[in-house]
């Protein structure tokens, strides 16, 4: 889902050459960051560009009813014509029954899987054997979505993590694990922020397809959000440190 994710962060720009989609070839995709740091506003985003494309309806999973809707630069979206679907598992047991039930649900097949705050399920089942049965358990219903949904099509996945601050050892293990799920991540870094705005810098691992891309993104207080391209420099390594041991950049 890395170039569903990559449209997002192009302002919505059109696909480039390669870039068709094609959510059935993507790899699951892992969106890192700290407390703030954007996860939920970029994963609505990419629920907004999925539902514009018009390939089915997308299911957005959280622990909770968003509080507000993050605003999308330059969209003039009609509500009603978007088809994503909120459901809100309490625990990680209702989400593993949601999940395991997902054979039986009728209609027409999601598209996107959206799963938001991941953390907050896996503190009830902190164990290793726990932390890879709910990840293959949202890899499978990807797929069974996918094989609903038809060849060529597919439905992709994206989940948002919570990192810990930089030195916090104790979900490293975790993090390590869950990287072998999902080899496409983006990592999300608080940067400088600008009078009345939230900053962050966007680093977008494609897990082997397309290239690794960075971005400014910039919220304004009203919610709004703008992404520019990340000024690239020489020798700049700072979210690259990290990256294949499964530590945060």
């Amino acid at each position: 889902m890395a170039e569903t994710l990559r449209r997002v962060l192009n302002s919505g720009g059109a696909a480039g050459p390669g870039e068709e989609n094609t959510a059935e070839a993507e790899p699951p995709l892992l969106l890192l960051g700290g407390h703030g740091s954007g996860k939920t506003a970029l994963l609505f985003a990419a629920a907004l560009e999925a539902a514009g494309e018009g390939r089915g309806p997308v299911l957005f999973l959280t622990r909770r009813p968003l509080q507000s809707l993050p605003r999308r630069i330059g969209a003039a979206l009609e509500p009603l014509r978007l088809q994503i679907r909120f459901q809100y598992p309490p625990s990680t047991r209702e989400l593993l029954r949601l999940l395991c039930s997902a054979h039986e649900t009728r209609g027409p097949a999601p598209s996107l899987l959206l799963l938001d705050g991941l953390e907050e399920y896996l503190t009830e089942d902190p164990g290793s054997q726990e932390t890879a049965y709910l990840a293959a358990l949202l890899l499978d219903t990807a797929a069974h979505f996918s094989h609903r949904v038809g060849s060529g099509r597919g439905c992709g996945l994206i989940v948002a993590l919570q990192t810990q601050e930089e030195g916090d050892s104790a979900t490293a293990p975790q993090l390590a694990l869950l990287q072998r799920y999902f080899p496409a991540q983006c990592w999300l870094q608080p940067d400088a922020p600008g009078p009345g705005q939230h900053c962050l810098r966007a680093c977008l691992e494609p897990g082997g397809l397309g290239a690794r891309a960075e971005w400014r993104v910039t919220f304004r207080q009203d919610g709004e959000m703008t992404v520019t391209p990340w000024p690239t420099q020489a020798g700049d390594t700072s979210l690259h440190k990290g990256s294949s041991s499964g530590g945060q950049p």
